[in-house]
């Protein structure tokens, strides 16, 4: 049993007598009895104790219970009550001060001795709990102070990240506008020269050949620079669905012209239109990008010889295209890769391309609400089916 300094508050002097005896008895040094709440406070000032034993019911202004509340507030070390009262009324009383532990008049010496190292056990395990909560809020008041620190440097990073995009953005479409001038240009002379090459000349057939070769590869140039500029539109988050009547019929004509006039092998497109309205509501840009790069990919990565077959249904206010090709077809392993941006398959060969074409077309089904499906095998061709919601 460890040795305390133990101070005794009670007023009946045969009862704190008995008490002081007992507590020698077990080698505990007692700082003094007080027969007051005051006089109690007093010895407390000047002297320090382990424990207090109080009397809950004491004479003067200050009970044992305004006493402990004190002594919690200044001193805060362990108080046991003393009482002959055992009574839910006296109890409730005391609940409110959290005693270390309570003790009935009369008691004896081994439950005296239980209830000291109770209380004592008690009082240590709270002041234990009490440091590592005030080191945890500690740790959390740093965390958060570190937290609201990287968070700023954060906030910083992304708002520097966001005017080199911007930058990025303003350069690519400068530059890509700068390019469409001389492409048209350059465009339009090769078709003159293709126009000249008609008509009698010696270098008839080489002219026509080689100014269908620069047809060719201004088409492809300005294909290039309409997805970098798409993509700079939709690096700045200017992709915007703008809803306007448009003329279907056209519309499939304007794309079946383009596919055809740029396709550099001998494929044939085989188009059917199904229950297909004169007049719908959609964007027009976006599903031209749609229909045009899935076209184009399917034609490019076909052979010779082999048919595009193009289907497009209206249903239930939607529009329903599938594109069917016979051509190279898609590696099982790459096909979760498919649109994403740059991504090329292994098995594409020699066939030029950007890679962006796809991912062109996932970005304007998504601004339009739609939704894509492919199936897809090496050698045996591609299935692309889209859904849009039009009106």
């Amino acid at each position: 049993m460890f040795s305390l300094k133990i101070l005794i508050v009670e007023d009946d002097p045969v009862s704190a007598l008995l008490l002081q005896r007992a507590l020698e008895k077990n080698r505990h040094e007692i700082l003094g009895i007080a027969d007051s709440g005051e006089k109690a406070l007093e010895i407390l000032s000047e002297n320090h104790a382990d424990m207090v034993m109080m009397d809950i019911n004491l004479a003067g202004e200050l009970d044992g219970i305004k006493t402990t509340e004190i002594i919690n507030e200044i001193y805060d070390i362990p108080v046991v009550y003393l009482s002959a009262s055992s009574d839910a009324e006296t109890l409730n009383k005391v609940v409110g001060t959290n005693p270390s532990a309570y003790v009935i008049k009369p008691f004896n010496i081994r439950e005296l001795n239980m209830v000291i190292e109770l209380a004592i056990y008690k009082d240590r395990k709270e002041k234990e709990l009490q440091k590592l909560n005030n080191e945890l809020e500690e740790k959390v008041k740093q965390r958060t102070l570190e937290l609201y620190s990287a968070n700023k440097e954060l906030t910083k990073a992304l708002e520097k990240e966001r005017e080199i995009n911007e930058l990025k953005s303003r350069i690519v479409l400068n530059v890509s506008h700068g390019f469409k001038t001389p492409l048209t240009s350059i465009l339009s002379s090769a078709q003159l020269l293709h126009i000249y090459a008609e008509k009698d000349h010696p270098f008839k057939v080489k002219i026509s050949k080689h100014a269908l070769k620069i047809e060719n590869s201004v088409r492809a140039l300005n294909n290039l620079l309409t997805s970098v500029l798409f993509f700079g539109k939709a690096d700045a988050d200017k992709v915007e669905f703008r809803p306007k009547k448009m003329f279907l019929g056209a519309f499939v004509k304007e794309v079946l012209d383009t596919i055809n006039a740029g396709k550099e092998n001998n494929v044939r497109v085989n188009s059917e239109l199904i229950n297909l309205p004169k007049v719908i509501t959609s964007d027009s840009e976006l599903l031209y990008q749609i229909f045009e790069n899935l076209l184009s990919n399917s034609v490019k990565y076909s052979k010779d010889g082999q048919e595009v077959f193009f289907e497009l249904e209206y249903v239930d206010k939607k529009l329903i295209g599938t594109i069917k090709d016979q051509g190279i077809g898609i590696p099982e392993a790459e096909q979760n890769q498919l649109f994403e941006r740059f991504f090329r398959a292994k098995n594409v060969g020699i066939v030029e391309g950007s890679g962006l074409g796809l991912s062109i077309v996932k970005k304007c089904i998504d601004v339009l609400n739609g939704k894509i499906t492919f199936e897809s095998s090496v050698k045996n061709g591609t299935v692309f089916k889209v859904e849009i919601p039009v009106s």
